[in-house]
C-alpha cells in the first residue's frame, strides 16, 4: 500500500502546476487550495502568503542542483558544461515550463522579482563564486548570470529568429566561449573601477 503525499507536498505540487500554467497573477490561494483538496486556511497555515507560497514552488521547481552539478570538473571546461546543462533543462519539457513561469513572474512582478533575485544569489551565484579562483568571482559570477537570463528571456521567452531555432548545440558553441571569458578569462575589471571612481 502506497503512502498519500504529506498534505504541504500536496499543495506545493498544485502550487507549481498553478504558477506554470498561469502565472503569478493568475494563481490564487484559493485555487491552489481547491487543487490540492485542503482549506485555504491550509494554504496560508503552510506558507503564510502568495509570496510565501510563490518561493517554496520557485525552491520546489527550480532544478538548482541540476545546474550546480555542472560547477564540478576542470574549470577550462566550464563554460561550455554550463551552458550546455543551461539548455537541457531549459528544453526539457517539465523544467523547461517551470523555468519560463518563473521568468515571467520575475519579469511581471517586483515582488517575485525579488524572491526570484535572492534564490539565484543564495542557490547558484554564491556556490559558483567559490568554484571560481580569478580575481572579483562575485562580478565574474554576475556577468554569467547575465548571458544565461538573456539567453532564456530571448530563446524560450520572446522566441527571437534565428536564436530560438538554433540548434542547441551552435548555441553552446556560440555562446561558451564568452561565458568561459566570464569565468576564468581576463575582465577589464580594474580599469573599469578605477573609471567610476
Amino acid at each position: 500500500m502506497t503512502e498519500e503525499p504529506p498534505t504541504r507536498e500536496l499543495i506545493l505540487e498544485a502550487a507549481i502546476a498553478s504558477f506554470t500554467a498561469t502565472g503569478y497573477t493568475g494563481t490564487t490561494i484559493r485555487a491552489v487550495a481547491r487543487a490540492a483538496g485542503v482549506d485555504p486556511a491550509l494554504v496560508m497555515h503552510f506558507f503564510g502568503t502568495k509570496d510565501g507560497l510563490f518561493q517554496a514552488a520557485i525552491k520546489g521547481s527550480m532544478p538548482v542542483r541540476l545546474m550546480t552539478e555542472a560547477f564540478a570538473g576542470d574549470p577550462a571546461g566550464l563554460g561550455e558544461r554550463l551552458m550546455t546543462r543551461y539548455l537541457e533543462l531549459w528544453e526539457d519539457p517539465l523544467h523547461g515550463g517551470r523555468l519560463s513561469a518563473v521568468l515571467h513572474a520575475a519579469t511581471a512582478t517586483p515582488g517575485t522579482a525579488e524572491l526570484l533575485k535572492g534564490l539565484m544569489a543564495g542557490e547558484l551565484l554564491r556556490p559558483l563564486t567559490t568554484r571560481l579562483t580569478g580575481d572579483r568571482a562575485d562580478v565574474r559570477a554576475a556577468l554569467v548570470a547575465t548571458q544565461l537570463i538573456g539567453l532564456a528571456m530571448s530563446r524560450y521567452v520572446l522566441r527571437i529568429e534565428p536564436l530560438a531555432s538554433m540548434p542547441a548545440a551552435q548555441v553552446v558553441a556560440a555562446v561558451s566561449p564568452n561565458l568561459q571569458r566570464y569565468l576564468t578569462g581576463t575582465l577589464s575589471l580594474a580599469e573599469t573601477e578605477a573609471a567610476g571612481r
